[in-house]
């Protein structure tokens, strides 16, 4: 064939180009066009729409939050029961018979003699059958609640530490903060301490592992590395736990990661910093901490650590009773919710509640108006504005119904408030990582230290009213005020709360 130039006509390379190019294009739309792929497409999204909606009911896991993901699944085909696959339903199961299975192989292992007397309306008693962890007697509990003091305490007991240092955090940053915790542990496991570094792969996602692992020394293992080809993923199962124990006699515990922003370092450069709580723990409910410090490292690693010669008996001068609460999704019944639900149900006088994510569900609610209804002063403190930004309206979406059933509502002012307290009647207090929301309460792996001690109740209540006076009250009038656009907001936020 011979091909052609002259003016006014293309040639046939030209023409043989521009054609197939519409010939790929035309493929392509009367592919999609077709109707075998179109009916085919269409059965997959329906029947992976049937089979979430199936799996949803058949779990039944409270009725907001089926709702709310029955709503998802048919709003968005396809992309719904995807979301639901991958966030809310895979492999919990399995998360829970392997997590029971190390925690049987752990627990019994250091026995302690439990407290011998019931003084808390039966919630040391609702906590050992909800954890398998009796409460113990003369503990010592300090209350941390200036960041810098903390990291300071934390620092000197690490560099102290002769036997073993392990740590378990949710979130370790990449900051100054950060490389100092990691280095100084690495120093310990050059001066011969056992080392062991338990970190949650997703709340420490920024971090390089190798890095990590290498600074860390010792032992360094990630809780449910993101990889959707292990065996075992489970992006939506996180520890949320933060805990040290060294050498089984002083253990920290409470709401303060690693990080800038909890060690000071934040404020001092005005930056975003947040207000936290944490505990110094000594004396016998140490080896419990251990013993959930041992179940999370063999669940996460397959080690099995020996555990820690016995602590010390209980001493006279600490007469704090504290029972450690594990929670998570692989307990039949959530402790944490148990215990915030009986702690603030069972209260006579006051129920002092600190929430940095504050979205309860209906059984919260009704504790909470419940205790108000029944005259004890009932006063919630969350932050003015969340570090998460769909937290704010989803909180402010239960304001008017609490209001009304004679709780009070405070917004901390000039920090992001990131304690999770509870203080009731002055006597009996909850110091953890729980915050009092839906995913605490269902999906996270969470650690508290409840505690039965009049020191340590009035060191809190003291703080809480400090903050206070940082604080502005919320009042049903203004919320009532509120405009059309912002309680159509709260409302959408506080339907996908179930989802948070």
């Amino acid at each position: 064939m011979r091909i052609g130039f002259s003016p006014g006509r293309r040639s046939c390379s030209t023409s043989r180009d521009g054609d197939s190019g519409l010939d790929r294009r035309s493929a392509v739309q009367t592919l999609v066009g077709h109707p075998i792929l179109s009916w085919s497409l269409g059965g997959v999204l329906v029947a992976l729409d049937v089979a979430a909606i199936a799996v949803l009911l058949y779990r039944g896991r409270g009725v907001e939050r089926t709702l709310a993901w029955l709503f998802a699944i048919l709003a968005f085909p396809g992309v719904g029961s995807l979301g639901y696959f991958a966030v809310a339903n895979p492999r919990v199961r399995r998360v829970t018979r392997r997590k029971r299975a190390a925690h049987r192989a752990v627990v019994g292992s250091c026995p302690v003699e439990a407290a011998p007397t019931e003084t808390a309306g039966g919630i040391m008693t609702l906590v050992e059958r909800a954890t398998d962890l009796p409460s113990t007697r003369g503990n010592r509990v300090d209350v941390l609640v200036e960041d810098d003091l903390a990291f300071q305490l934390v620092e000197e007991t690490l560099e102290s530490a002769r036997c073993s240092i392990w740590a378990e955090y949710y979130l370790i940053r990449r900051d100054e903060t950060g490389r100092r915790f990691l280095e100084l542990l690495a120093a310990r496991v050059q001066d011969g301490i056992h080392v062991r570094l338990l970190y949650d792969s997703v709340g420490s996602l920024g971090l390089d592992r190798d890095r990590l692992c290498s600074q860390a020394a010792g032992g360094c293992v990630a809780f449910h590395p993101v990889n959707p080809f292990r065996r075992r993923w489970a992006v939506h199962l996180r520890n949320h736990r933060k805990l040290i124990v060294v050498d089984g006699k002083t253990a920290f515990t409470g709401g303060m990661n690693i990080g800038d922003e909890y060690s000071g370092r934040a404020r001092r450069r005005g930056s975003l910093h947040f207000k936290d709580t944490h505990l110094r723990l000594e004396g016998p409910c140490v080896q419990h901490l251990e013993e959930v410090f041992r179940e999370d490292w063999l669940f996460a690693s397959g080690e099995e650590l020996g555990a820690s010669k016995p602590s010390p008996s209980p001493c006279a001068e600490n007469t704090a009773r504290v029972a450690v609460v594990p929670s998570g999704p692989d307990q039949e019944r959530n402790a944490s919710h148990l215990v915030y639900f009986a702690a603030i149900a069972r209260a006579q006088n006051s129920v002092r509640l600190t929430s940095p994510y504050f979205v309860p569900d209906e059984s919260m609610l009704l504790a909470l108006i419940t205790a108000a209804l029944r005259g004890v002063d009932v006063r919630i403190l969350v932050p003015e504005k969340p570090d998460a930004a769909l937290v704010g309206p989803a909180s402010r979406s239960y304001f008017a119904v609490l209001l009304r059933g004679g709780v009070r509502i405070f917004e901390y002012l000039p920090a992001m408030l990131h304690a999770k307290t509870l203080v009731v009647d002055d006597i009996l207090s909850i110091v953890g990582s729980a915050n009092l929301d839906i995913r605490s309460f269902r999906l996270n792996f969470e650690l508290g230290a409840l505690v039965e001690d009049r020191v340590t109740a009035g060191v809190l209540s003291q703080r809480f009213d400090r903050d206070l006076k940082d604080s502005r009250e919320v009042v049903l009038a203004d919320v009532e005020a509120w405009s059309v656009v912002r309680r159509i907001g709260t409302g959408a936020a506080r339907l996908l709360s179930p989802l948070l």
